[in-house]
C-alpha cells in the first residue's frame, strides 16, 4: 500500500514515519510512505504556494497551482483510489473508515495549512475530507500520520499478531476490555480470577461484560448508535 503525502513541512513528518509499526511495515515492503514537499511544485522564483484571499479577510490560502501539479504528477505515474485532504470541517475518522481505507491500494492525503486551501483543490481533486477531531491543529501533518498510523496497523503482515487488531476498541462498536500482565498480584492489587482460570468461554464473557460495562460509562453513545 503506498501513501504519498503532500505538505509544506516534510521535516515534521520525518519522525512518526521512521519509527514503530510504520517504520516495520516500510522495511518489510508491506506500506510505502512518500513526503512531498508543496513548495517543489510552486510556479515562482520564492517558492511560494499562498496567497490573500479573494474578498478579503484574516490570514492566507493555499494555492491550487501548486497542488494540481504534485497531484497531477503523481496521478501520471499510478492510479490512486482516494485523494484525502486532512481538515477540521471533514468527516470525523474512526475505526470504521480506517477499515475501508486499510485495502485500498494507493492514497494521496494533502495537509493543509493557514486559512485553508483553495476551494477548487477540493472541488477538483479531493475524493474524501476527514477530520480527527473538533478542533484546529497548525496544519495537517499531524492528522495526517495519525491516519497513516490507523490504516498500516490493519493491513495483514504489519502486526506481529494479526488478530491483535481486530480486538481492538471500536472494531465491535464497544471499548475494549481492560488488559492485565505478570505480575498476578502487584502490592496487593490482583488480576482478576477470572483471568487466570483457563475457562476460556467464561473469559470471553467477561471480557464482553467489561466492554459492554466501560461503554456505557465513558461511551454511550456508541451504544445508541
Amino acid at each position: 500500500m503506498r501513501f504519498d503525502i503532500i505538505t509544506v513541512l516534510p521535516g515534521l513528518l520525518e519522525s512518526p514515519f521512521a519509527h514503530s509499526i510504520l517504520q516495520r511495515a516500510q522495511k518489510k515492503g508491506i506500506a510505502e510512505i512518500v513526503v512531498h514537499n508543496l513548495r517543489d511544485y510552486s510556479a515562482n522564483k520564492h517558492k511560494t504556494v499562498d496567497d490573500y484571499p479573494y474578498g478579503g479577510g484574516s490570514g492566507m490560502v493555499m494555492m491550487i497551482e501548486p497542488f494540481a501539479a504534485c497531484i497531477e504528477k503523481l496521478k501520471s505515474e499510478r492510479n490512486y483510489d482516494e485523494v484525502i485532504f486532512m481538515t477540521p470541517d471533514g468527516v470525523t475518522f474512526n475505526q470504521q473508515i480506517a477499515n475501508q481505507l486499510s485495502v485500498r491500494e494507493n492514497i494521496i492525503i494533502l495537509c493543509g495549512h493557514y486559512k485553508g486551501i483553495d476551494q477548487r483543490v477540493r472541488d477538483l481533486y479531493v475524493t474524501r475530507e476527514i477530520s480527527i477531531g473538533d478542533y484546529v491543529l497548525s496544519g495537517g501533518e499531524l492528522p495526517a500520520a495519525v491516519l497513516v498510523d490507523a490504516i498500516v496497523r490493519l493491513i495483514p503482515g504489519v502486526l506481529s499478531d494479526e488478530t491483535s487488531a481486530l480486538s481492538d476498541s471500536f472494531q465491535g462498536e464497544l471499548l475494549d476490555a481492560p488488559v492485565y500482565t505478570r505480575p498476578a498480584d502487584w502490592n496487593g492489587h490482583k488480576v482478576p480470577d477470572i483471568l487466570l482460570s483457563g475457562n476460556t468461554p467464561e473469559i470471553e464473557k467477561w471480557r464482553f461484560e467489561q466492554s459492554l460495562e466501560r461503554t456505557k460509562q465513558r461511551r454511550p453513545d456508541l451504544l445508541s448508535e
